[in-house]
């Protein structure tokens, strides 16, 4: 993932709400959201060169989301893949903190990383960099290649746009609408993180549309005070245009 946006607590009918890009090259072979076979209890899309994932939510309301931390200074090329550590916070019968204390223990192993996962009953981040994981209060966050809130431009509008489009819930298109902004903020607001400045301009719309990197799908995520859970999952081609959607809906 390389944006994601949470309402914890917030909204007095969904107490959970996350609206996530997925940015990721082309040419990575990707699932779309299902109920992997091997892991029935598991819904999420799936990366099908690593069998790992960037977002999941179980049957029981375990969610976890995975975004990348941006600086090139900080690479493994032979780190195992991030994506295994969405799986085992999913797979994790601990509570949070516990979750946290886990992947302070693991994630030396690991590229830098941000992970946000949530037992339905406390949202928790855990960021590799400073080697911090702590439980968050109730609040809007957003969550993108840096720290969590961290002000760069389509994190502070699309947590602003996100603070307007709870009002619309249940109806989910100004969810979709955000994560589809394509604004491209000028080179004075541009973070600098160690790439080109090319890249820096093309990754800083929260919808990417590129030749060979971009936003291959997008995902709201809601959770009702009822226990009714709403998986929503857009794909993407490389243009830009619709590439599939696909729908869950289930009680906890």
């Amino acid at each position: 993932m390389c944006l994601i946006l949470t309402a914890w607590q917030v909204h007095p009918d969904y107490p959970i709400v996350i609206a996530a890009n997925r940015d990721e090259f082309h040419q990575r072979p990707t699932a779309a959201a299902s109920w992997w076979p091997d892991r029935p209890h598991i819904l999420a899309g799936r990366d099908l060169q690593a069998r790992g994932t960037w977002l999941g939510i179980t049957a029981d309301g375990q969610i976890a989301a995975l975004t990348n931390f941006r600086d090139p200074n900080q690479l493994k090329p032979a780190a195992p893949s991030r994506g295994r550590l969405v799986v085992e916070m999913l797979e994790a019968r601990v509570n949070v903190a516990d979750r946290l204390a886990q992947l302070s223990r693991v994630s030396p192993r690991y590229a830098p990383f941000n992970l946000l996962c949530t037992d339905g009953r406390q949202l928790g981040v855990y960021e590799s960099v400073p080697a911090v994981g702590r439980v968050l209060d109730p609040g809007i966050y957003g969550l993108s290649n840096h720290l969590l809130d961290t002000p760069w431009p389509k994190v502070e509008r699309a947590k602003s746009s996100l603070s307007t489009a709870l009002r619309s819930l249940p109806d989910e298109t100004a969810l979709l609408e955000l994560l589809r902004d394509d604004r491209v903020p000028g080179d004075h607001e541009l973070p600098r993180t160690g790439v080109s400045l090319e890249w820096e301009r093309l990754l800083s719309s929260a919808f990417i549309v590129g030749a060979a990197y971009g936003t291959r799908s997008s995902t709201v995520i809601r959770i009702g005070i009822d226990g009714h859970a709403s998986f929503r999952e857009w794909s993407w081609n490389a243009d830009g245009s619709p590439g599939g959607e696909v729908r869950y809906e289930f009680k906890l």
